[in-house]
Order: structure tokens, then C-alpha cells, then sequence
């Protein structure tokens, strides 16, 4: 069955990318290959994740340097989720992520949006069951 390998962020450095998702987030650095002089594969992935991960993919027009913090039109567009939401909450503040509210408690979970490095929107979520994602999506 198909499963959903990488998702793209469009950064503005790779450098700089890394340090935020490996140093900030403490995501794992899974891959970075120089593919020319200019071009990287860069994949990281949240520790222990076994199927998703983040292609870093650093902006090479002037379309997609428009859209590097705002791929999602302000909507949140990754959920990064937690099975200890206190503990991940707390280091990455320590860490400097800077996060748009407080917890708060819904249905689904705990949850609180953060901003990346460019401005992109992230839930930081610890759902309160299981859901399967065609669940969710009938709701």
C-alpha cells in the first residue's frame, strides 16, 4: 500500500534549515547530498519516524522565493505530533520556537501552533486517541 514518503518545505538556506528542524525541533538529519553546485537533497524527519520526513528544498525561482513562509496561504499546513505534549512544549520554547498561543485543550487533543523559521504554521499536537485519518476526514 502507498504511504506518504516526503513533504517539501521551500527554505531560503539549507544551512540555516537544518539548524532550525535538527537544532530547534530536534528532528534528525536523515540525508544531505550535494546534487550540483547549487542544489542539496536535504531530508529530516522527526526522531523515530519510520515513514514521513521533510524534504528541504531550497527556493530556485522567484515563485518560490515568494512562497518560502507561506506555502500554506496561513493555514496550518504540518502536524507534528507528540505523544508527551508538556515535555515537547517546554523544550521547544527553551529551544526559541516561537509559538502563536498557549495550549489549549480540543476534542481531538492538546495542541498549540507554532511558527518555523519562516513563518510557516505547525501544530504541535498529542491527539487523545488514535484516529485514523479517514475518521478524521468524515468528521
Amino acid at each position: 500500500m502507498p504511504y506518504l514518503g516526503l513533504v517539501t518545505v521551500v527554505v531560503r538556506d539549507y544551512d540555516e534549515a537544518i539548524a532550525f528542524y535538527v537544532d530547534v525541533l530536534g528532528f534528525s538529519l536523515l540525508e544531505d547530498t550535494r546534487v550540483d553546485d547549487w542544489k542539496r537533497w536535504v531530508v529530516v524527519a522527526p526522531r523515530g519516524a519510520t515513514e514521513s520526513a521533510v524534504l528541504l528544498a531550497r527556493a530556485a525561482t522567484g515563485e518560490q522565493e515568494a512562497r518560502i513562509g507561506d506555502q500554506t496561504g496561513g493555514r496550518v499546513g504540518w502536524f507534528l505530533n507528540t505523544e508527551a505534549f508538556e515535555r515537547d512544549y517546554e523544550r521547544m520554547r527553551a529551544a526559541g520556537v516561537v509559538f502563536e498561543e498557549a495550549p489549549r485543550q480540543e476534542s481531538y487533543g492538546t495542541v498549540a501552533v507554532f511558527r518555523d523559521l519562516y513563518g510557516n504554521r505547525w501544530d504541535l499536537i498529542q491527539l487523545a486517541r488514535h484516529r485514523d485519518v479517514r475518521e478524521a476526514a468524515s468528521e
